[in-house]
């Protein structure tokens, strides 16, 4: 397992954008890894996913909107969040999995065994 540390997070106003980072303890080239996130009073929900060949996989709410990339040379991964919105506001994890990950289940928190702490994102309208 990889240690993970979400930072990047913080308050902005909707419409606004910001960036997460994810760095790991370790080479990430052939882990699948993903960002989930939970709003008080909702459960974690899988907000964006990239598998070890690349393919990735969007919630629908952030499709379009929000980009997540990595790069193993420096063993991070992001998520570029844009036009963010008052029901973007959650604790944004980081997570990440040695093993291959087919794409329907990127967005599954069972498909991951490492997770980072988690980092605040609060949006005001």
């Amino acid at each position: 397992q990889v240690h993970l540390v979400e930072s990047g997070g913080g308050p902005e106003q909707a419409g606004g954008s910001l960036r997460l980072s994810c760095a790991a303890s370790g080479a990430i080239s052939t882990h699948s890894m993903g960002w989930f996130r939970q709003a008080p009073g909702k459960e974690r929900e899988g907000v964006a996913a990239i598998a070890t060949d690349g393919q990735t996989n969007y919630a629908d709410s952030v499709q379009g909107r929000f980009t997540i990339s990595k790069d193993n040379s420096k063993n991070t991964l992001y998520l570029q969040m844009n036009s963010l919105s008052s029901e973007d506001t959650a604790v944004y994890y980081c997570a990440a999995s040695q093993l291959w990950i087919v794409v329907p289940l990127l967005l599954s928190q069972n498909s991951y065994n490492s997770w980072g702490q988690g980092t605040q994102v609060t949006v005001s309208s």
